[in-house]
């Protein structure tokens, strides 16, 4: 079934292993249909993966080998709330390496180009509470790449 709306994620060639990433980090996650291009395209041939149907976190997602014409950036980023320091580091760990890269306030992005934000629930908890408890949780994570919770404890603790 189609989704009345979804994201649709333009890779280069690369919809596929992008799929098979996020199916086996995210749960919830799973690739469904695959089709291939009946006909030669701009960016491909006849036979070519053209999209994969998948859901990540049980949201679905339309990945499309649309070619080289256009990148990601960080316009368009996906937030994950983690539940504690473990699973932030699971999915931090997992989009960084192997050539994906690190950015500041939790920001982050896989080998495709795709930036996420690993934002643990604690912090949005501590944003949410207003005053000095959200000014020092927020000075705290400018200062961070990946979001510790218990250097934010210790720096709202601090007041």
């Amino acid at each position: 079934m189609v989704a009345k709306i979804q994201p649709c994620l333009w890779f280069d060639k690369n919809a596929e292993e992008a799929a098979r990433f996020y199916a086996d980090t995210f749960p919830g996650s799973r690739i469904g249909a695959i089709q291939r291009s009946p006909g030669d395209y701009p960016s491909g041939k006849k036979g070519d993966v053209l999209t994969v149907e998948m859901t990540i976190f049980d949201m679905p997602f339309l990945l499309l080998n649309g070619g080289p014409e256009f990148k990601f950036d960080e316009a368009v980023s996906f937030q994950v709330a983690t539940e504690d320091q473990a699973e932030t580091d699971r999915y931090w760990n997992a989009i960084t390496t192997n050539g994906g890269a690190e950015s500041m306030c939790g920001w982050c992005k896989d080998r495709f180009g795709l930036s996420w934000q690993i934002t643990p629930k604690r912090l949005i908890e501590l944003m949410n509470e207003g005053g000095d408890t959200a000014t020092r949780a927020f000075g705290a994570m400018m200062e961070m790449k990946k979001i510790d919770i218990a250097a934010l404890d210790r720096a709202v603790a601090k007041g």
